[in-house]
């Protein structure tokens, strides 16, 4: 079907929302609570506070929307938090739009915000060579020929830019590299896959879609952006470092190929250790075709085990419109769970994972189904944002199609982002009501990503927003609240994306992974974060690197509210 996507009402009728099966559009009732899920009292105070304008973030997103509804106006923009100039601070990368037509003006750049350590930022883009100037969708961030410095990747509608950090400044290397695929790029991940000590990268596209073949789609008498369905899908393509600057496309070789019409129209992607046996193992949502799981074989190639593995489809075998990814251990059990977002109508999904055996659908079981049934979810991640030890998931939220109140009366384009807290036994509440004025604010939420910019303790979270100004939400819960942050490197001194920590305190076990980008379009700080409030001594803590090898590290270096560096043997 062109047009609006598709609504998934067979998985709404299980989940209890629909009550009739009889295919009509007629809108749906608001979705009940679960009754599982506990109501969580009213905080005193906000939890996050929308703060970027003070700040000195004045981003605002250009969407390029030229009323011919070309599908790459509706999906971007990413971004993230990185230290680009080695001082300590995050700083803020941001990409940009701008016109997709050559008569629409002159293009705009992304733009480097840099984070004076007092909670501010300054503008830094002109003369730091950072300002891409393609119509930009994500970007990912890692030193990527081990010289100390912070590298970005970006990609755009269009060719794909790396940016090499030359000690602040940057200069494009693309074509010295061979990353620039001219597809259309979305979000894009760094990682050592092989552990030779140098950072691969993989880089997700979505559709065959140019302007040339751009089609008119209509829904209901009215003209809207174009279902996915309406294009073929562009293989992904996964690049190898080869340690001397050099890239090469292993995607085939490596067993990561996926082609044909119906597949590899990705927008997600996340690098993590699903089964714990050291090896980096990569997880990509599609939209509207069945995910990519493709398990490290230790050898340098992968087997792609999405289906077997069970995160292929929704637990009714059906496909979704994948977006953003997340990873993190929601229930406690010690291996990392996925999140991925979706579609009003399709809710977002849920998979827990069982271990070594697969994952298991729990979508409607931790309440996940009914609290994003309503609304189209994007950027999403792990985090957790009160310190108490388990985590807890933000997801930003906006729907594609700018008119869809004209063809679903009830439904908005612009819409309000989400904060779901953990309240144990891998079941997350909605407290999005009670988590402050923020969550009234209606926005086109799309890119999202979580890091300690203020230096205080907590996580707090920056949204980019399609068409509209970045937030940046400063955590207000844990400055008085135990935690600890472990940044971690690789012997060659680079981040130690795919590293996983347990830690014991109290007697409880607490898991982390160390991530790279993930998300939807965007990238966190890299460092791992432990609420310890409540919880007794620090017991023990392992470092499993990527590769296998298990530090044990010296819990008497191990002070609370502190950031804890560790560097691999």
């Amino acid at each position: 079907m062109l047009g609006v996507p598709h609504r998934n009402r067979v998985g709404l009728v299980a989940l209890g929302l629909v009550t009739s099966c009889s295919g009509s559009s007629e809108p749906l009732a608001a979705p009940a609570p679960a009754d599982s899920i506990p109501v969580v009292d009213a905080p005193a105070e906000p939890l996050l506070v929308e703060v970027a304008e003070r700040v000195g973030l004045d981003f605002v997103h250009d969407r390029g929307a030229t009323g011919k509804k070309y599908f790459p106006e509706t999906m971007g923009g990413g971004g993230g938090f990185l230290d680009y100039d080695g001082d300590g601070h995050l700083d803020v990368y941001l990409v940009q739009g701008g016109p997709l037509e050559p008569s629409g003006g002159e293009p705009l750049p992304n733009r480097l915000y840099r984070n004076r350590g007092d909670g501010t930022f300054e503008d830094v883009t002109e003369g730091s060579g950072a300002g891409d100037t393609g119509y930009g969708m994500g970007c990912a961030f890692g030193d990527v020929d081990g010289d100390g410095w912070v590298d970005v990747y970006v990609t755009n509608f269009g060719r794909n830019t790396l940016l090499r950090n030359r000690g602040g400044t940057f200069e494009d290397v693309t074509a010295v590299a061979g990353v620039g695929d001219t597809g259309w790029g979305a979000s894009c991940a760094f990682a050592d896959y092989d552990a030779d000590g140098d950072l691969d990268l993989y880089v997700v596209n979505y559709l065959d879609f140019t302007l040339a073949t751009h089609r008119f789609c209509k829904e209901k008498g009215h003209h809207v952006y174009c279902h996915p369905d309406a294009y073929d899908g562009v293989p992904d393509v996964l690049y190898r470092n080869e340690g001397d600057g050099r890239f090469v496309d292993v995607t085939r070789e490596a067993g990561v190929y996926v082609g044909g019409r119906g597949e590899a129209k990705g927008l997600g992607c996340v690098w993590f250790d699903h089964d714990r046996d050291g090896w980096l193992d990569l997880y990509v949502s599609n939209d509207s075709t069945r995910n990519f799981l493709f398990r490290n074989r230790g050898d340098g190639s992968f087997e792609e085990i999405g289906i077997p593995a069970g995160v292929a489809y929704n637990e009714w075998g059906q496909t979704e419109a994948g977006m953003g990814v997340a990873v993190g251990d929601v229930d406690g059990n010690g291996f990392d769970d996925l999140l991925i977002t979706h579609l009003d109508m399709e809710t977002n999904t849920l998979y827990r994972n069982a271990g070594p055996g697969g994952f298991e659908d729990r979508t409607k079981a931790s309440g996940v189904g009914s609290a994003s049934v309503r609304w189209v979810g994007f950027g999403v991640g792990f985090l957790d944002f009160d310190h108490d030890g388990d985590l807890d998931a933000y997801v930003a939220n906006g729907h594609i199609i700018d008119n869809i109140a004209d063809i679903y009366p009830g439904s908005t384009y612009e819409q309000r982002d989400q904060l779901l807290e953990n309240v144990g036994g891998g079941r997350l509440a909605d407290v999005s009501e009670r988590a402050g004025p923020w969550f009234a604010e209606l926005r086109a939420g799309r890119g999202t990503a979580f890091g300690d910019y203020d230096e205080d303790g907590d996580l707090d979270v920056l949204v980019m927003n399609c068409g509209g100004p970045v937030a940046l939400l400063r955590n207000e819960v844990g400055q008085d609240r135990d935690w600890l942050a472990l940044s971690l490197q690789t012997a060659t001194g680079q981040a130690a994306y795919g590293a996983r920590v347990e830690l014991k305190a109290g007697g409880v076990t607490l898991h982390r992974s160390c991530l790279g980008a993930s998300s939807y379009l965007a990238q966190g700080d890299p460092r791992v974060h432990f609420g310890l409030q409540g919880l007794g001594e620090i017991e023990s803590a392992v470092v499993h690197w990527p590769g296998g090898e298990a530090q044990e590290l010296d819990v008497s270096t191990l002070r609370r509210r502190t950031v804890v560096h560790v560097r691999q043997r």
